[in-house]
């Protein structure tokens, strides 16, 4: 086997980590911000798109419910 090697290089200086961009450190905030009657609300913000989606998927729900018991409210005649 060999034994460690005994070269004479100094070690590679690296450079100091480039800045990070001014993006990714201060984003800029959309401006998507609705006024209505009640006051300020952000209609475009996680929350209120889940919110959304829940009563949405909840009347369809409804509506499919109400063609089905009407479609056999129908046919039973």
């Amino acid at each position: 086997m060999n034994g460690p090697s005994k070269f004479s290089k100094q070690t590679v200086e690296l450079k100091p980590a480039a800045r990070p961009s001014r993006i990714r450190r201060e984003p800029v905030r959309a401006d998507n911000k609705l006024e209505t009657l009640a006051g300020k609300i952000d209609w475009g913000s996680r929350e209120w798109e889940i919110r959304l989606a829940v009563v949405g998927i909840l009347l369809f729900a409804l509506g499919l419910s109400a063609l089905v018991i009407d479609i056999g409210h129908v046919l039973s005649l």
